[in-house]
């Protein structure tokens, strides 16, 4: 597919939305029965299809052939054409490969780490752009943690995704630009980590120039992983950072808490809004940040609240995925302190997570901070009912005054 005709369609999706409003799709949810065809490309611009992965070389190349280019999806092959023939019916639609996930946590490093990998993977990554007719790459690595943050398991556009900690997952985009790559990492343990990343992201730009593609990176909203960057210097690679503003408690902390919340009652915790102000405050633009939204829930087990002790969690590994949520038998409210939806009791205990009232005020918060839209992992575990749907809330929130 020709620049020119990725121009075109950017500039029909820019034209259409004032705001970003990005899923991922992970194509482990294929062998659960779920599809990209399912998805409302209504309130939809980008999709991240994960995962790609890389090898010890730095060559990317497709994570699960069959699930990615032979199983029968939506009356197509694979789960990347079913995206390719959506893109034919919504022209405005940007579908972003994510590079790596689990299998490539102990690769990333390496490769970041060296000047000839690094190119191979710059060359790689865009030969696969260039060859698939995607509108990006998205990077993403993933380690086994056993404390503290996310399990990152996907990630978003040509974007360079760094340093996410925990599981995953639109942004303005000039009309001659097209969503390029995205490189993820897990959270750094040390300086170097960054300047590796830096690297990389230098590496990257000399094979996708900022006239045609996009690079964005996914980061935590953790102050003490962003103080490990210098995001001045990130800036002058990186067209939009997608924050991670979830994950902020589950099994690996002492007690229960808001995973997702915009505020907090506690200057020591972390939330969505204290990461975009310690972004803005260090020099990134705020109309290059997007807001992540998960379509999860965490439980915590023997409470009733935040701040509480817990015994075990329920759920698969202390989660509900949105569209089981409340709880049979519970009530949703939201504490407005937070800026969160929780349900108390049943097989959950105290179950923490977003509903379509806390996305309208966190659309708003986007607004007024000057933020480019809002991105949600994932997509096939969101609502059904447009009534419920985290997705067409975020959407509506954000282009309506």
């Amino acid at each position: 597919m020709s620049a020119v005709s990725r121009k075109s369609r950017m500039a029909t999706s820019v034209a259409r939305v004032m705001y970003t409003n990005a899923v991922y799709f992970p194509s482990s949810r294929i062998y659960q029965g779920d599809s990209p065809g399912m998805l409302n490309y209504g309130c939809i611009n980008h999709v991240y299809y994960a995962y790609a992965s890389v090898t010890a070389d730095g060559s990317v190349f497709l994570g699960d052939e069959w699930a990615d280019a032979r199983a029968p999806v939506d009356g197509v092959q694979g789960g990347l054409g079913s995206l390719m023939h959506l893109k034919q019916r919504h022209p405005h639609l940007q579908v972003v490969l994510s590079i790596g996930g689990s299998t490539a946590s102990e690769v990333f490093p390496v490769v970041a780490s060296s000047t000839l990998l690094r190119d191979n993977f710059a060359r790689s990554a865009l030969g696969l752009v260039e060859a698939s007719g995607l509108d990006g790459i998205d990077s993403e690595y993933e380690k086994n943690i056993t404390s503290g943050g996310l399990m990152v398991q996907e990630a978003p556009a040509i974007i360079i995704n760094q340093f996410t900690h925990t599981r995953t997952h639109t942004c303005k985009v000039p009309a001659n630009r097209t969503l390029a790559g995205i490189v993820a990492w897990e959270f750094p343990s040390e300086a170097k980590h960054g300047h590796d990343f830096l690297a990389l992201l230098a590496a990257v730009r000399i094979h996708l120039p900022d006239d045609r593609f996009i690079l964005t990176a996914v980061l935590p909203a953790a102050k003490e992983v962003l103080d490990l960057i210098d995001l001045k210097t990130a800036a002058e690679y990186l067209d939009y950072i997608n924050l991670v503003a979830y994950d902020f408690f589950g099994t690996w902390t002492s007690k229960s808490g808001h995973h997702a919340q915009l505020y907090t009652m506690n200057k020591d915790e972390p939330s969505a809004s204290s990461g975009v102000a310690h972004l803005m405050a260090q020099g990134f633009p705020p109309k290059s940040i997007l807001l992540g939204i998960p379509t999860y829930g965490r439980s915590f087990l023997k409470a009733n609240g935040p701040g509480q002790d817990f015994n075990g969690v329920g759920g698969q590994e202390g989660t509900f995925e949105y569209s089981e949520l409340p709880r049979k038998g519970c009530k949703e409210i939201v504490d407005r302190r937070y800026i969160a939806a929780q349900c108390v009791g049943g097989d959950g205990g105290f179950v923490t997570y977003d509903n379509p009232e806390t996305v309208k005020v966190k659309a708003e918060f986007c607004k007024q901070k000057g933020l480019g839209g809002l991105f949600y992992w994932n997509g096939p575990a969101d609502s059904r009912d447009q009534a419920r749907s985290l997705i067409a809330a975020g959407f509506r929130a954000l282009h309506t005054s």
